[in-house]
């Protein structure tokens, strides 16, 4: 068992060691601690891109596989325990043997990243990822070189970290447990300047027993708001609106926005979609603020945008500015990405898996396809494993018009019992009049595909995996599909 007395960050750290140094979040810390200056050595197994094509980039080694060696002969001044790893886990076991100082990942970027500087931290439910990307990028053009540790490449800085020499420090703020040894979610290691809340709804249910457990966990992060501190909170969740009452909360460090225009609080207006772009107005309490212009679709991202807006402006950026960068913001990767054509066939990634992201997603790029609204899911994180959206999931893919449901890759994760069912799913999906079927993986669903998809649609892969290099086999098969064709033709 790891004593406590270890837990910290002692004095002269040259070389630190990270235990599941892909995940995205301890790769962003990784590139962020080699910037510094320090020694960085990693391992991890189960590795895909883009963390694996990240790291290799900035010439970080990972180690395949975890041995106890490398703790225990190597004797790294500090070891960051990412959330994956058990306490099973040979290096863990070998890092409570050997007494050498640890720490979880929200304390290292507390200590490394965020230091005297003031913090701006998104959380919730849905909408992290981007919102944080474009609040760094705002910042960015507007000339206050933030740093920021983000769970996603964003695609104009080609990072997920960056240390900066400004003022702010952007946090995506997430909920899900620290390590084995804390238990607390990430986010209650963080001390928000300013702070959104994109909306609360039930998730990770291999930790949280219920909605309650997750509202309790965001309310103990609302309560980390200094006094001179501001939310930005979503106006439409329910769940959010309960946690901002049951915080106790002063309204005047509480700004809301939401679909609804009104008095108060930041809306939308006047909206116009020419694919690829997407233009909209945003009002200010009722008032003209700006006309947005973008390319990340749906209104899921013009709220992300509201709350971006709501602290640029707090932060003293102008309107103008705001809308310059809102406009050149190239997105996330795996956020409705498009990985490539061909064929005349559109595939795009995103890392939608909850019910509600799926039928946003969908939404969202309704009005973006030439053709038909293919979408292709895998349930593989560990909530879309399990039956409790089971029901929730059939009404989620209204907006595709075919529907490929790969079975869970994993099932023995999960009990029988409490195991999600996408053959369930796909009669579910029948029953409602969607065109649907199952597949047992995703070989199978590149060969129906190769033979199904059409010039002019677009396939939206949906997984938070590397779903078996499904999108590059994809677009061979199209590819392959194509040149086979005019070779018919020009015969």
């Amino acid at each position: 068992m790891l004593d406590v007395k270890n837990n910290r960050i002692p004095e002269g750290v040259r070389h630190i060691h990270l235990i599941a140094i892909c995940g995205t979040a301890m790769g962003a810390l990784a590139a962020l601690l080699q910037e510094r200056g320090f020694r960085v050595t990693g391992s991890d197994q189960n590795v895909y891109p883009p963390m694996s094509t990240f790291l290799a980039r900035k010439g970080i080694g990972v180690a395949s596989g975890f041995r106890p060696e490398r703790i225990l002969e190597d004797r790294p001044d500090l070891v960051v325990v990412g959330n994956a790893v058990r306490r099973d886990n040979p290096e863990a076991q070998a890092l409570a043997e050997s007494g050498i100082a640890f720490c979880s990942l929200p304390q290292a970027l507390n200590h490394f990243l965020v230091g005297k500087r003031r913090a701006i931290v998104i959380a919730g439910t849905h909408g992290k990822t981007t919102t944080s990307s474009l609040m760094a990028w705002v910042l960015e053009k507007a000339g206050l070189s933030p740093g920021f540790m983000i769970g996603g490449i964003v695609k104009d800085f080609d990072a997920n970290c960056r240390i900066g020499d400004g003022p702010y420090v952007v946090l995506e703020g997430d909920e899900y447990d620290t390590a084995f040894f804390d238990k607390g979610s990430k986010f209650l290691h963080f001390s928000p300047f300013r702070a959104i809340l994109t909306g609360v709804e039930f998730d990770h249910a291999d930790i949280f027993a219920d909605l309650g457990a997750v509202e309790r966990a965001f309310g103990g992060f609302l309560r980390r708001l200094p006094e001179d501190g501001l939310l930005v909170s979503c106006a439409d969740s329910p769940s959010a609106e309960k946690i901002l009452k049951e915080a106790g909360l002063d309204e005047k460090k509480v700004q809301r926005f939401g679909r609804e225009g009104g008095a108060e609080g930041w809306s939308v207006g006047e909206v116009s979609i020419e694919s690829p772009v997407e233009r909209f107005s945003v009002f200010r309490d009722g008032a003209f603020f700006a006309r947005m212009e973008t390319r990340i679709p749906g209104e899921h991202n013009r709220m992300n945008i509201l709350s971006v807006c709501a602290v640029a402006h707090s932060l003293g950026i102008s309107s103008e500015k705001i809308a310059e960068a809102v406009a050149g913001f190239s997105g996330v990767k795996r956020r409705q990405e498009r990985v490539g054509e061909a064929g005349g066939v559109v595939v795009m990634d995103d890392f939608a898996h909850h019910p509600t992201a799926v039928k946003e997603t969908l939404k969202a790029l309704r009005p973006h396809a030439g053709g038909r609204l293919i979408a292709v899911f895998e349930p593989r994180t560990n909530t879309s494993m399990r039956r409790v959206f089971q029901r929730a999931y059939a009404e989620s893919f209204d907006g595709a018009d075919l529907i490929c449901v790969r079975k869970i890759p994993h099932p023995e994760k999960v009990a029988e019992g409490e195991r999600f069912s996408s053959e369930e799913l796909g009669q579910d999906l029948l029953r409602r009049g969607c065109a649907a079927r199952v597949f047992d993986d995703a070989g199978a669903i590149v060969a129906f595909l190769s033979e199904t998809a059409l010039p002019g649609d677009l396939v939206l892969v949906m997984s938070n995996g590397g779903f078996e290099n499904i999108h590059t086999r994809l677009l061979e098969a199209f590819e392959s599909r194509g040149q086979a064709l005019s070779g018919i033709f020009n015969a």
